[in-house]
């Protein structure tokens, strides 16, 4: 979702059309955007192996410069062009430098000469588009608030397909509907940043009772305590997470205790599926309708790094608290972080940006830029 909002408008900046490869586990996740037209690559369209192109493919841009293949003079006729190339823009693109002038003008304007562009991304690229000076007063003019540009594109372009719609929509009247306030807790455990589910409770606890986002537990169990929340309007916790342990405990600990405020607090969880399972339609119907029920929260915490809370904030327009990384396995103090800005982050900026010195800081590059409050070496969009 953050590669197609990216591309989208990456292609609007261009004067080009987006189509997209539809793969298996993609069919019944999405509808169309646009009414009369299809967003997806046509069966006959000549170019078929599309997941076969990598950062070594001698389609790409970097291996048709790197071998003058491709001439980069601005003023060459459209015979001098390539009728199509690759760009590789995965986490690994960095590792090679040609690949990186992406993001440099002089090579957008070799890259615009070129008809059909195959373009491969894992990343939110979108403020790296503006590092790029040549789109800068069209972005500018496109977002006076910088830091909704998800919130828009993706309100605009993503809508959601009738199945996933129907999960999301027979979840939220059965168990959020009368909440009198929602609250998201995404949580995700990464290999990098590794910590039980015991440390991630702890952490998730302290956080929501410390920035008030959720009630303290009274210990007393005072009859007047239980007789306050007789007439209270409960407030609904929606936990998305693959664990089902973490969703355990929250629902037991405001099962077995009343709350200092009386306020009555109901915890749910749609699935916990315990592993990622790649290429399911079925695991990703649920993870994007899991995304929009989080979206419809008042108030959200989501874990450091993690995509899918990113969309589900800027799809929200609220700014999360994130769950910060762990130390030594340890939960961090403080545990969480209040977002500063509403866009999401750009996991993988150039480490350099064309005419600047090697290990330029790209937070510095832009002045919509900063880095990121939950990945240090991200950058995103703020106002």
């Amino acid at each position: 979702m953050l590669t197609l909002v990216s591309t989208f408008l990456y292609a609007l900046l261009t004067n080009r059309v987006m189509l997209i490869h539809q793969t298996s586990d993609m069919v019944d996740l999405f509808c169309e955007p646009f009414p009369g037209s299809t967003w997806y690559i046509p069966p006959d369209f000549p170019i078929k192996d599309f997941m076969g192109y990598d950062v070594h493919s001698e389609s790409s841009y970097g291996y048709l410069v790197a071998n003058n293949l491709i001439n980069i003079d601005h003023n060459s006729p459209p015979s001098a062009f390539p009728p199509f190339m690759y760009l590789h823009i995965t986490y690994d693109y960095r590792e090679h430098v040609l690949h990186k002038r992406f993001f440099c003008e002089d090579d957008q304007e070799v890259i615009n000469n070129i008809n059909w562009i195959l373009l491969k991304s894992d990343n939110y690229i979108v403020p790296g588009l503006f590092m790029i000076p040549k789109f800068e007063k069209e972005l500018e003019r496109m977002f006076p608030l910088k830091e909704t540009v998800f919130h828009h594109l993706g309100r605009y372009l993503l809508h959601t397909s009738n199945s996933v719609w129907g999960m999301v929509m027979r979840y939220h009247k059965s168990y959020l509907a009368k909440a009198k306030e929602k609250i998201g807790i995404q949580a995700r455990v990464f290999f990098w940043a590794p910590i039980s589910i015991d440390e991630l409770y702890k952490q998730i606890v302290s956080c929501t009772q410390i920035e008030s986002i959720l009630p303290q537990l009274n210990p007393e169990q005072s009859e007047k305590s239980s007789m306050a929340t007789d007439e209270a309007s409960p407030h609904a916790v929606i936990v998305t997470s693959l664990y089902g342990e973490l969703y355990d405990r929250l629902r037991d600990m405001y099962y077995m205790y009343s709350t200092t405020t009386g306020e009555i607090i109901s915890v749910y969880q749609p699935s916990h599926d315990e592993n990622q399972q790649f290429d399911q339609l079925v695991h990703n119907q649920k993870a994007l309708a899991e995304i929009w029920l989080l979206s419809f929260s008042d108030v959200l915490v989501t874990t450091a790094g993690s995509t899918f809370g990113y969309v589900s904030y800027s799809l929200a327009s609220i700014k999360p608290w994130f769950l910060l990384s762990s130390k030594d396995q340890k939960a961090p103090d403080p545990p969480c972080r209040r977002a500063v800005t509403l866009d999401p982050c750009f996991h993988s900026p150039p480490d350099f940006l064309c005419k600047a010195s090697n290990n330029t800081d790209t937070g510095k590059l832009a002045r919509y830029l900063r880095h990121c409050e939950d990945y240090g070496e991200g950058v995103k969009l703020f106002d």
